[in-house]
């Protein structure tokens, strides 16, 4: 997998583990919505076959994660709430271009940048985290969100060129760095 260009800091993992309850509420939201994200580029991009399998798989995948966060949550008696805005992934689909080529390899490929930066993040919180079975679960959702990375990049690569693909993966890493060390750190996976 790629690399990313900025480490997550101490302060981001302190702020996960001192609120750890509000970070399960914005996990299960990241994983529902990871699952609606694959699922629009299905419906987004019919006319692109090499995608379909993939994605529908990865959207099955992102619910079975949600699924079990889900269940984490109702175990510790906690309630969804509406949508919090995701500074994060916010400022990262900002920075997509439009037009139909230039907007789908930017999607893909930023896509593939967040999978990376939770990659990181959960193997942080795993590594951090003293109960067995969620720190078996956060080790299982790196490795998961490794190969997510992976294929959005290595889908990329089947309709754009490799230069083009590196050329907007290390835009995309910039601006992950970016937004990484800008944003306060705080109880939440981006």
């Amino acid at each position: 997998m790629f690399q990313l260009r900025y480490n997550t800091t101490e302060a981001w993992l302190s702020a996960v583990l001192g609120g750890f309850d509000s970070f399960l509420l914005d996990h299960a939201a990241n994983e529902r919505k990871a699952s609606a994200m694959a699922m629009t580029f299905v419906v987004r991009y019919p006319d692109k076959d090499a995608i379909h399998d993939p994605m529908i798989h990865l959207a099955r995948e992102e619910l079975t994660h949600f699924h079990r966060v889900f269940r984490l949550c109702r175990d510790r008696g906690l309630r969804f709430s509406g949508d919090q805005k995701d500074p994060y992934v916010n400022g990262m689909i900002k920075r997509i271009r439009r037009g139909q080529g230039h907007e789908f390899l930017d999607r893909l490929v930023m896509a593939g940048v967040v999978e990376a930066r939770g990659c990181e993040r959960f193997g942080l919180l795993a590594d951090a985290l003293e109960e067995p079975e969620l720190k078996a679960f956060y080790t299982e959702l790196a490795g998961s969100e490794a190969r997510h990375a992976e294929i959005f990049v290595e889908l990329a690569q089947i309709y754009f060129s490799p230069e083009e693909v590196q050329a907007r993966l290390a835009f995309f890493l910039d601006v992950d760095a970016e937004l990484v060390d800008a944003l306060p750190p705080r109880a939440a996976l981006h």
